[in-house]
């Protein structure tokens, strides 16, 4: 896992314009709205020093989809406030085989020392099963329900532990 680059554009553009893996995200996004997602991640790490990550496969280096935190300011009743936003997305060839839960596992350890012991939440939607599923073996519980861009999501919130957890 690593911040986003310039030459991930491609990988992300065919991850977020599949309408497979984008059908729980809002829908596909086209090659401006992919440049956008791209230049937003890039924006989070310089301005916030937190955002998603690129996840690859260790051995080959192919490309599996994101996974970070992120602050999006989204109008949500209720709403998330400031707590980090945590979310991932995996191309279609990598889903079902433990990719993401090793992602989100290695984001929270990561979140630990840096953002302390702070409620994170998540949004999915709520007929993302696998997602749903992940976020629940990872302690994520339901706090809310909300409409967001004429979606119904659930609203998942964690604490993050104290940092001699991860010890």
């Amino acid at each position: 896992m690593r911040p986003p680059r310039l030459e991930d554009y491609e990988d992300i553009l065919a991850l977020r314009s599949d309408p497979e893996v984008a059908r729980y995200l809002g829908g596909a996004l086209d090659a401006e709205q992919a440049w956008g997602r791209v230049i937003r991640s890039a924006g989070h790490w310089a301005m916030l020093g937190f955002g998603f990550w690129v996840v690859r496969e260790r051995e080959s280096g192919r490309f599996v989809g994101e996974a970070g935190f992120g602050d999006f300011r989204r109008t949500l009743d209720p709403p998330f406030g400031d707590a980090p936003e945590m979310g991932w997305t995996l191309a279609r060839w990598a889903q079902g085989q433990g990719f993401a839960r090793e992602a989100v596992e290695a984001a929270l350890a990561w979140g630990s020392p840096v953002f302390g012991p702070v409620r994170v939440v998540c949004m999915i939607d709520d007929d993302n099963e696998p997602s749903l599923k992940l976020a629940a073996r990872l302690g994520f519980s339901e706090y809310g329900r909300a409409s967001y861009q004429d979606t119904p999501v659930i609203l998942l919130e964690r604490s993050l532990p104290p940092l001699e957890t991860f010890a």
